[in-house]
């Protein structure tokens, strides 16, 4: 762990505001992947207010730990949460899918604090994997993390990628895998079942931890005894729902990427500001 000033209730807090700005800017915008922003934001969430040693100060710094967001196309969530941590003024994001906006559809170098482009997925964890040997090969002290969907494991890139961090022993490495269950044509168990995952990542070296990823103490359980194994890169399965958060849009295929209608935009925030309201009075 690295930061441990701030307490569940005010990560449960955060968690919810994230969701009322991942709308906000997909609504304003009129573009966006919901349910997969909606379903990883208390990764996210806890990442970057727990566990990451990287700031807007520090983050030109060799020694800050990395984060990749291999599953680019849910960006919105990776957005407000650097934001909120003070990256780039949150009034940028209005720009957000505007003719020459830096803030597209997809992490861009542009931006600051995003520390690699992503969006063909498959991508970010094969650069997840260099980062963690050039950290071992320079007897660095920083850590990488990557975010991966479940939907695009299939994708050979992740495979060859596991194999080589077991080879190399990157206990220096941490994949999170936001496992939804759903992809834009159906369920990952449809499309190309990837299950038990599990078995698969044990059997490629790694070592394994499969928590809710929806859960906040969880997640800060999960990531405070990394590595989970000296010598093995860990990976923790992170079962989330896709559209976390908004009762119409959870499990629901169609809020892959979609905008919200106003009618539906009020009813989404009133939730959340109930949620919100159940959190501060707990």
């Amino acid at each position: 762990m690295y930061k441990v000033s701030i307490t569940s209730k005010e990560l449960k807090q955060k968690s919810v505001i994230y969701r009322k700005k991942i709308l906000q800017y997909i609504s304003q915008a009129k573009a966006g992947h919901t349910g997969g922003s909606l379903s990883c934001i208390d990764i996210l969430n806890v990442l970057y207010n727990v566990v990451l040693n990287v700031s807007p100060e520090n983050f030109s710094s060799p020694n800050r730990d990395r984060y990749v967001q291999s599953k680019g196309h849910c960006v919105e969530a990776l957005y407000v949460t650097l934001a909120d941590k003070g990256f780039f003024n949150e009034s940028d994001l209005n720009t957000m899918c505007q003719y020459q906006s830096k803030y597209i559809g997809h992490p861009t170098k542009k931006v600051n604090g995003v520390e690699q482009n992503t969006g063909a997925l498959g991508h970010g964890l094969p650069i997840c994997v260099g980062m963690a040997i050039a950290a071992k090969m320079d007897e660095k002290e920083y850590r990488v993390f990557t975010l991966l969907g479940d939907g695009e494991l299939p994708e050979g890139s992740n495979w060859e990628a596991a194999l080589s961090a077991s080879k190399y022993k990157l206990d220096n490495l941490c994949a999170i895998i936001d496992k939804n269950n759903l992809q834009i044509t159906g369920t990952t168990a449809e499309v190309c079942n990837t299950d038990p995952l599990n078995k698969k990542f044990e059997s490629f070296g790694w070592a394994v931890k499969e928590i809710s990823g929806n859960d906040i103490d969880a997640l800060k359980d999960a990531f405070s005894s990394l590595p989970f194994e000296k010598g093995k890169p860990s990976v923790i399965i992170a079962n989330t729902n896709k559209g976390k958060g908004v009762s119409f849009m959870e499990n629901e295929i169609k809020w892959h990427h979609g905008v919200p209608s106003a009618a539906q935009y009020l009813l989404a925030q009133q939730e959340l500001d109930y949620a919100l309201t159940l959190i501060e009075n707990d």
